[in-house]
């Protein structure tokens, strides 16, 4: 297997052939079982290595009963090694500020700090050794290889530049691929607008951010007169939420760019978090179990649930030395069946993407609903404006489900009765989808606030239940 080691050490020299598909030949496309069988030594390394290094594991795993030479097979990984959770991080940042008694380096030694927020509560702190940037640069650079990126190629970073890990590791892969690094950024009053003038004059060959802020920053294009295609792009790949692994929204943006679209991105704290991630020829997710060992488990058991199944992924460092993550639940659903996919690597396949987080599901008269089911229904719907809210609330004893939905400028000027069919189809639609009644309420385009990061759609607010109602009673 190529540069297979640990700790990792790379030649950041090395390119493959120009005209490979593989940027490692050998380890994407070898025998499953084979693979599995270097993971698992890989895994008696990883766990060897945290076991003396961090108070964390050891506290953990002794509770547990478990020690890394315990490990014989990847079952007895599963069975004896415990799971983690993002609360099991912050408690040990707060028992050992500010990086945790998982901190497995010297302070010293840490190259780069990112971090959550905070935005919640304490933000958790992620400490980055330099060694394992260099290998998060090589794990992203080849990736972004599997996707048709190739040194030279221009690719426009739209996402914000802060603790926020999502542009920096885009970034550190285009400049490990060779590639040319336009890191633009987001967030800034008017970047939207600056955004459509640098991407027509550049014609990048790719670009990474958000489904959201590609969606925003195509009507901002057809606002000021440019149609997104005379970026000319080539490829689009995104993190930081669902969508484009979802019909309705990866069609929507492939048809508005011409352009392909990649889905990416496990968790900041898997960084190197591009180890799930599309390739030019796979749509959904590639998990790269030779960077990071992906189990996709029951989210009551931790056990792996069987190909085909859909679990939440449960994901190990099989390349960090720093804050190395062993068995870290996500919290997130997906779908997984076995390789090989079609760009003919022999790793398990999300054919769906994440589908979102388990606890962003919510449940109305006993069914369960995930906010991207609504998402993709709405995006392949004729009329639909580009954004909606879903309103959660419970009216007296009921559970309600309500929907705020924008509509065209084209429906809207047809009248009263277009708008009213175009509610009434997403009212049948709805109900014959989800299983529970819905209400609909229809409000022009441009009506809900865009976003250049993350959209949050869902709310769940008694006084907007009240005022929805208001309105509502208002158009009768």
């Amino acid at each position: 297997m190529e540069f297979w080691s640990f700790p990792p050490k790379y030649d950041n020299s090395y390119l493959p052939d120009a005209g490979s598909k593989y940027w490692f030949p050998e380890r994407e496309t070898m025998d499953p079982g084979k693979r599995d069988a270097a993971i698992l030594e890989r895994l008696k390394q990883v766990t060897a290595y945290a076991y003396k290094n961090a108070p964390f594991y050891r506290t953990i795993w002794d509770e547990a009963g478990f020690h890394p030479d315990h490990l014989k097979s990847l079952e007895d990984f599963e069975d004896k090694v415990p799971v983690i959770k993002k609360a099991d991080i912050r408690e040990a940042q707060a028992r050992a500020p500010l990086f945790g008694d998982h901190l497995c380096i010297d302070e010293k030694d840490i190259f780069r700090v990112h971090g959550t927020s905070g935005t919640t509560g304490r933000p958790t702190a992620f400490a980055i050794g330099r060694d394992d940037w260099d290998a998060i640069s090589n794990a992203h650079a080849r990736i972004m290889w599997g996707m048709g990126l190739r040194p030279g190629d221009i690719i426009f970073v739209a996402a914000v530049f802060s603790l926020y890990l999502g542009a920096w590791g885009a970034l550190a892969g285009s400049e490990r691929l060779g590639a040319t690094s336009l890191p633009f950024g987001a967030g800034a009053a008017g970047m939207t607008s600056r955004a459509v003038m640098w991407l027509k004059d550049v014609k990048p060959k790719a670009f990474y951010g958000t489904p959201s802020f590609a969606l925003h920053l195509a009507e901002t294009a057809k606002d000021e007169g440019v149609d997104p295609r005379e970026f000319e792009m080539g490829i689009l790949f995104f993190s930081g939420e669902p969508g484009a692994s979802i019909p309705g929204v990866r069609d929507r943006i492939a048809e508005t760019y011409g352009a392909r679209v990649i889905d990416t991105g496990s968790m900041a704290e898997m960084t190197p978090w591009m180890n799930l991630a599309g390739s030019a020829e796979t749509d959904g997710m590639v998990a790269w179990q030779d960077v990071v060992y992906t189990e996709v488990c029951d989210p009551t058991t931790f056990r792996r649930v069987p190909y085909g199944e859909r679990g939440t992924p449960v994901y190990t460092h099989l390349e960090r030395t720093s804050q190395p993550m062993i068995r870290l639940v996500s919290g997130d659903l997906t779908r997984w069946e076995a390789g090989p996919t079609p760009c003919g690597r022999t790793y398990p396949h999300l054919p769906d993407g994440v589908f979102g987080r388990i606890d962003d599901s919510f449940t109305i008269r006993g069914e369960n609903i995930y906010p991207s089911e609504i998402d993709s229904a709405l995006n392949q719907i004729e009329g639909y404006g580009g954004e909606h809210r879903i309103i959660i609330t419970r009216d007296a004893a009921m559970d309600e489900l309500k929907i705020m939905v924008e509509t065209t400028a084209q429906i809207a000027a047809q009248g009263k009765s277009a708008i009213d069919a175009f509610e009434q189809k997403l009212k049948d639609d709805f109900n014959r989808m989800l299983g529970v009644r819905t209400y609909v309420e229809v409000v022009p385009e441009h009506t809900i606030p865009r976003t250049d990061f993350k959209a949050r759609r869902v709310i769940d607010d008694r006084e907007v239940f009240r005022e929805f109602e208001a309105n509502l009673a208002e158009k009768k």
